[in-house]
Order: structure tokens, then sequence, then C-alpha cells
């Protein structure tokens, strides 16, 4: 049974690669260029993540991961 988590993407800007949340329980929020080392969370951590980044000069986005049970 495949289930459906959340990555949050963030891009800066510029020619920065994209980044993703690595860790969401210290201010300010971690980031990580390498996908698979993203924090695969529910919907709502997730939308709580973007919810705090959106305040910073960069664009968070919610990405759909499916994840083997």
């Amino acid at each position: 049974m495949k289930n459906i988590k959340f990555v949050v993407k963030v891009n800066r800007g510029g020619a920065h690669a994209p980044q993703y949340v690595l860790r969401v329980d210290k201010v300010p929020i971690q980031t990580t260029t390498n996908r698979k080392l993203a924090l695969v969370m529910g919907r709502f951590t997730a939308e709580d993540a973007v919810k705090s980044m959106q305040n910073s000069h960069c664009n968070p986005e919610l990405v759909s991961v499916r994840v083997s049970a």
C-alpha cells in the first residue's frame, strides 16, 4: 500500500538550485539540496512549514511523494 506524504520545496530565486526542508525543529528551518534527504512529512506539518517560511525571501511549495507503507 502506498501513502502520499509531502516535502517542502524552497525556491530562493536567482541561479540557486531548489532546496528542500531538512529539519523543522530549529529556527530557522534547515534546508538541503538533496531531495533524498528531505523531510517526508504529513500534509498538516508541511503546511505549517510553508506558512512559517512565507515571510522570508523564498517561495515554498508542497510537493507530493508516494511512499511505501
